[in-house]
């Protein structure tokens, strides 16, 4: 496994990040990412791929906690196969214990499953076998509490409801958004597990990590000060906003714009993003279901963009509306190619705007 990168796919639930936890504690170069059963699947694999063969480097697609159809399996079976005859060095391992990829496990070597152990596990054991591993102290005893309510197993009390609690940690962090922040939102999640060890074996374990969840949520927006978690979740986020700005900005009949993806808080968030970066006259929002959500601080009436642009409508600073059969999508690229296309679309139709920009 030297000096080959791994690209280590998982689910987005306290086992699959459970996975990404245990290859943390190897020397190699990794790079994580994270999607939920269907179609997000094979589009954040397009990704990684794309990513393989932009460097051509010696690289392992590492699969946990994720089970993949038979269509699906011999589809990348097909595209690693390729890679290797273009001289990419890439190899393929996935770990999994769903049932319902039996189908592929008999068909391909690179496909183990095992339903009798938690993801977490099987990743454990594994990487003791296969790879450098720098294993803490902790880590055998929080794989069996991963394992515990993982697989439901109610009658390990203390590694079940301190599980319990590790996995509402999980379920209920919905600080960052995973597609636009998608390395940060992974480092928040294994940061908050890493964090959550460290009460395994204390006294009343799963009530004083209820009660700390809060504290070490802060802790990582802190950045040197303390605030309420919404004041330094939404300076974290604006932060990270203003960071994509060379990717993330529109333009429609002049005025500037910036385009998010499931962001959400948009009165908040939005408009932080306006007064820290005033160059922008607007910002707009799409969600995972299509709805737009528009804000501006009185250079331009949102209320007629989104008027103009989805027959949407609202307050000069403060809009809405939603695209007409719009699809989730799991890459920001995707999203933001329809909006453009809204915008050219909509350019040419519609008179100057009736707010016009300061000067």
């Amino acid at each position: 496994m030297k000096n080959r990168t791994i690209y280590h796919l998982s689910h987005i639930d306290l086992d699959g990040y459970s996975c990404q936890l245990v290859m943390k504690y190897t020397p190699y170069e990794k790079h994580n990412f994270n999607a939920n059963y269907g179609p997000e699947v094979k589009s954040k694999l397009i990704l990684m791929l794309d990513k393989i063969r932009e460097t051509k480097e010696k690289a392992l697609i590492l699969i946990t906690d994720l089970n993949l159809t038979a269509d699906e399996s011999k589809w990348l079976e097909h595209e690693v196969a390729k890679c290797n005859r273009d001289k990419i060095d890439l190899q393929l391992q996935l770990l999994d214990h769903h049932g319902s990829g039996a189908q592929s496990a008999k068909k391909h070597e690179w496909y183990y499953l095992d339903t009798n152990r938690c993801a977490t596990k099987i990743m454990y054991e594994y990487a003791k076998e296969h790879f450098e591993f720098h294993e803490p102290e902790w880590m055998e005893k929080y794989v069996a509490i991963v394992d515990a309510v993982d697989l439901w197993k109610k009658e390990e009390h203390d590694n079940f409801e301190f599980g319990k609690v590790c996995m509402r940690l999980v379920n209920e962090t919905r600080e960052l958004n995973r597609v636009m922040f998608a390395i940060e939102d992974n480092e928040y999640k294994l940061t908050l597990l890493e964090d959550a060890v460290k009460y395994i074996s204390v006294a009343d374990a799963p009530i004083v990590l209820d009660e700390q969840i809060h504290l070490i949520k802060k802790e990582f927006f802190k950045r040197g000060k303390n605030d309420t978690l919404d004041n330094l979740a939404t300076d974290f986020v604006v932060a990270l906003l203003g960071s994509q700005r060379h990717t993330n900005t529109i333009y429609y009949k002049g005025y500037k714009g910036f385009l998010s993806y499931a962001v959400g808080n948009t009165s908040i968030v939005g408009n932080g993003f306006l007064v820290a970066y005033p160059e922008y006259d607007f910002i707009v929002d799409v969600s995972f279901k299509g709805s737009m959500s528009l804000r501006a601080d009185n250079k331009v009436s949102v209320s007629q963009i989104a008027n103009e642009w989805v027959n949407g409508g609202g307050h000069p600073n403060a809009a809405g509306g939603r695209i007409p059969h719009f699809k989730e999508q799991y890459v920001y690229e995707k999203v933001k190619q329809q909006i453009e296309s809204i915008i050219n679309d909509k350019e040419s139709m519609h008179g100057d705007l009736e707010w016009k920009k300061e000067e």
